[in-house]
């Protein structure tokens, strides 16, 4: 009796040791508000008529609503397995966010990734965000959230260069990269470096459809950098398209932010533009932000963003946006948003992703709503 005793109590223990080292969580966030726009347009077009004033519930008002589970399993020696699902949704309409096929939602449009990481850093394999994302989010007082910030004219230059908006294929840089292979290593008094491969999978063609990009980053007594090149051919594919290998898609960018007891000032630079033709595509990109904490619950921030086309002077576009958040728990964010963009000639840089403004016209928004982690 008691060598049975002691077995099932070995057993027992090990189990314990087993669910220790493995993990899964589901979690998410719900986001949505109110929006009254004084312009609008159907379409991402520049070339779209003004449909007038616009009051609608708004899904992603900070960021969108999503919904994911992540998990990791101890390996020992400081090395772990990892994965992760993640996948966006409108809390509106309930539908699916889009992913790189035009017009067609999928269930996980942001990330579908297993690495490992450890001593070395972290590898990860999938689709993913781009590292780009991260070191601009990182180095604006706005985060890069859907309401006026550097995601906004990063989108504007997009717009510009014709992206229609209906896939997660944008022809300058990227959110998402499908098939990619990401390194991240381990900090080295605060400085990072992120670099990526995707590979087309085209055949007879090494070069169609690739993505590569590569980030140097440092963050240390308060100041967040980045530097950026990200380089893709093949991008913002049709239907009908061939892979051709064709190098079309480049982006720089550099930024930094800057935080001091409660204070923080941000500004970069961006250049986007398409290799194989920049007399078609060759965009820039300023921005400067500034922001304050009053205490752990409630901070503002502000932002200007500023596009220019460098190929037609008449195209440019400037963007104010100002924001106040308050957290209500560790859960649970209100946050009030105001906006103005003004476009000149056939610019149509938005205030909020999801809806288009008139292109060349100065436009207003306003926002109250609430964010809800899970």
């Amino acid at each position: 009796m008691k060598l049975r005793w002691s077995v099932m109590a070995v057993l027992g223990s090990l189990a314990s040791v087993a669910q220790a080292q493995s993990s899964v969580t589901l979690y998410g966030a719900i986001d949505g508000g109110v929006l009254y726009q004084n312009t609008s347009a159907a379409t991402l077009s520049p070339t779209a008529k003004n449909t007038g004033s616009v009051f609608e519930y708004k899904d992603g008002g900070i960021f969108a609503s999503l919904w994911g589970i992540r998990g990791t399993e101890d390996l020992g020696g400081g090395y772990r397995v990892n994965f992760e699902l993640q996948g966006v949704f409108n809390s509106g309409t309930g539908k699916l966010g889009l992913g790189d096929t035009a017009g067609v939602g999928t269930l996980f449009n942001q990330q579908a990734s297993v690495g490992i990481s450890g001593p070395f850093g972290r590898f990860d394999a999938g689709r993913q965000y781009a590292p780009i994302i991260y070191a601009m989010a990182d180095t604006d007082v706005r985060a890069a959230q859907y309401f006026g910030s550097i995601l906004s004219a990063w989108l504007g230059v997009n717009q510009a260069a014709g992206w229609p908006g209906t896939s997660s294929n944008a022809p300058l840089g990227a959110v998402y990269d499908s098939n990619a292979l990401v390194y991240q290593s381990p900090k080295f008094y605060g400085a990072s470096v992120s670099l990526e491969y995707a590979p087309g999978g085209v055949a007879g063609q090494i070069q169609g459809g690739t993505r590569e990009s590569a980030v140097l980053k440092y963050s240390n007594y308060g100041l967040n950098f980045a530097a950026v090149y990200y380089n893709a051919h093949d991008t913002n594919p049709t239907a009908t398209s061939v892979a051709t290998g064709l190098d079309n898609n480049r982006y720089y960018y550099l930024g930094a932010q800057y935080t001091f007891r409660g204070l923080s000032v941000s500004g970069s630079y961006s250049l986007a533009r398409d290799p194989s033709d920049t007399s078609r595509v060759n965009y820039e990109i300023l921005s400067a932000g500034f922001g304050y904490r009053f205490n752990p619950f409630f901070k503002i921030t502000s932002g200007y963003y500023y596009l220019k086309d460098r190929n037609i002077a008449e195209n440019h576009s400037g963007l104010f946006a100002v924001g106040a958040e308050y957290n209500l728990s560790k859960r649970t964010l209100l946050y009030a948003q105001l906006g103005y963009v003004d476009n000149k000639g056939t610019m149509n840089q938005g205030i909020v992703f999801g809806t288009p403004v008139a292109p060349g016209a100065a436009t207003t928004a306003a926002m109250i709503g609430m964010r809800q982690n899970f």
